[in-house]
């Protein structure tokens, strides 16, 4: 059976919560094979033959049935998430400081002027580049203190979720990716 990679948008952020043994449950019960979970903020492999936009829409209505949750999912293939990591535009940048390189993956891809208008927010060396239906950023000093993540909104973006480079790896190996 093919692997599928989660992600949620906003898990465990401002109040939303769900525990990721109950999320593996929920899965399991959906009947989605070999439900794994890595960290507690959103990341979920399982096994499944179905197409992503079919499982995104299931694994959203069994959140909502579950939790009570209006929970944005995107779903990847382990060929999707090999072109993602290969389409890297930060690669020696993802060596050196996995944590400062961030993938989002978009819902229902980038809004029109989204790269221009986070490009107007880019300091001190923060630099950011669209590939398909990912927002690659370079965080030279941390995301924390960063405009980006205050400014750049869904309303600009369009709706995504982001992970480091450390977490887009370990989803990776969970899912069996082939580089």
């Amino acid at each position: 059976m093919p692997h599928r990679i989660i992600l949620f948008r906003g898990m465990n952020t401002g109040g939303v919560r769900a525990p990721v043994g109950e999320q593996r449950a929920m899965a399991h019960a959906m009947g989605l094979e070999n439900p794994r979970t890595l960290q507690a903020s959103g990341n979920l492999v399982v096994e499944s033959a179905l197409a992503t936009d079919r499982l995104e829409a299931d694994i959203e209505a069994a959140m909502d049935r579950t939790f009570g949750l209006k929970i944005v999912a995107m779903a990847r293939t382990p060929d999707q998430w090999a072109k993602l990591i290969a389409a890297n535009p930060f690669p020696g940048e993802a060596a050196a400081h996995p944590a400062k390189v961030v993938a989002m993956v978009m819902k229902a891809g980038i809004r029109e002027g989204a790269l221009e208008a986070v490009r107007g927010l880019c300091r001190d060396g923060e630099r950011v580049e669209a590939i398909d239906d990912v927002l690659y950023f370079w965080f030279p000093n941390g995301q924390g203190g960063s405009e980006i993540f205050r400014k750049a909104t869904p309303k600009m973006l369009g709706m995504g979720t982001g992970r480091n480079w450390n977490t887009v790896l370990k989803l990776a190996e969970m899912a069996e990716v082939k580089s």
